[in-house]
């Protein structure tokens, strides 16, 4: 059955939550929750996405397109949230029959990687009512030798430090932080319903004092909105001294589901930049060429200054017992920057 049958069909989920701007839950009833991934320019060979849609809702996602596949409208990514209530035991028996220890990209020598929160944030407000994601973890946590990335924009990453503790005992395991500015106001204008930048922060600190790997993301980097002068060093300065191990950062990669919805916003918010940015995306989803160039040089340069590794586990690669994570971190695939990030965002 196709995703728009099985969202039409999809029940209610019941929710304790009172306030008459919560979304909408619903019960997806997938059948399968490890989603392959085709594309040879980003870093992992399978998706986990415990939910689809996400309520933070920030203005430039690029994941809305994932609600079109269900005949939904991207703008409603933030008010229908469907759960895969079902995700931990689907991955048991998907790591059974699906997962390989030794992946056709390394030459068989290293583990595949299963990169969680690729199209959806997996500590969403939803997390804390039906907990998918810290199911899934469980299910993770009985594996020897994976390896396994998580990206969030939320502190709620904090509550589940004891099983991500587990998991990294057994195998390859490494934590991403997005913070894409550190102002408050414009992070509310831009990311309305995710944690403050400094909570975020702090996550980071907390992460790194109980022993995992962290690194944060600066993604996506938005010309004339977050990207002024000192604006990314000063993300880089906060959370290198959090302690976060590497940091990577990409230019915004505009599909057409999410200009939909981000055009019109900046219309509204920040009229002066519209011109630019439609003259920019006209013809496809890419910032031009010489300032993405620009952003790249300047991402290198924060890292020679604050001794940032580019990617997770760069000069600290311990054995594990099956093999070891190698990542090579593409920045503009993490930020969406990437056709083939279609086929890797729905797992």
């Amino acid at each position: 059955m196709g995703i728009a049958r099985l969202a039409a069909k999809s029940p209610a989920a019941q929710t304790k939550r009172s306030s008459a701007g919560k979304p909408e839950y619903f019960f997806l009833p997938v059948k399968s929750i490890l989603n392959h991934c085709d594309s040879k320019r980003v870093p992992f060979d399978w998706t986990v996405n415990p939910y689809r849609g996400c309520e933070f809702g920030c203005k430039y996602c690029y994941a809305r397109y994932t609600h079109e596949y269900m005949e939904i409208d991207g703008s409603e990514f933030e008010q229908k949230i469907f759960v895969k209530r079902d995700a931990a035991a689907l991955l048991a028996r998907e790591i059974s029959q699906k997962y390989s220890y030794a992946s056709k990209a390394s030459g068989y020598t290293q583990a595949e990687h299963i990169a969680i929160g690729t199209a959806t944030d997996p500590y969403q407000p939803a997390e804390r009512e039906y907990g998918v994601t810290r199911a899934c973890l469980e299910e993770l946590a009985k594996h020897e030798g994976l390896s396994v990335s998580v990206i969030t924009k939320s502190n709620q990453i904090v509550r589940d430090i004891d099983i991500y503790q587990r998991i990294a005992r057994r195998s390859a395991l490494s934590l991403n932080i997005t913070v894409t500015t550190l102002k408050p106001r414009l992070a509310r204008l831009l990311e309305p319903r995710a944690p403050r930048p400094d909570l975020r922060v702090r996550a980071v600190r907390e992460l790194r004092a109980a022993g995992l790997n962290v690194g944060v993301s600066a993604s996506p980097l938005l010309p004339g909105i977050n990207d002024g002068e000192g604006e990314l060093e000063a993300v880089a300065e906060a959370v290198r001294e959090a302690g976060a191990q590497w940091f990577f950062s990409g230019v915004l990669f505009l599909m057409p589901a999410s200009a939909r919805q981000f055009l019109p916003f900046l219309r509204d918010k920040f009229p002066k930049l519209a011109r630019q940015y439609e003259q920019w995306y006209a013809k496809n989803g890419y910032a031009p060429e010489e300032y993405r160039r620009r952003v790249s040089e300047r991402v290198h340069r924060i890292r020679e200054k604050y001794r940032f590794a580019s990617r997770p586990w760069e000069g600290m690669r311990t054995a594990m017992p099956r093999g070891q994570m190698s990542l090579d971190w593409d920045v503009a695939a993490l930020s969406g920057e990437n056709r083939q990030m279609r086929s890797c965002a729905n797992g």
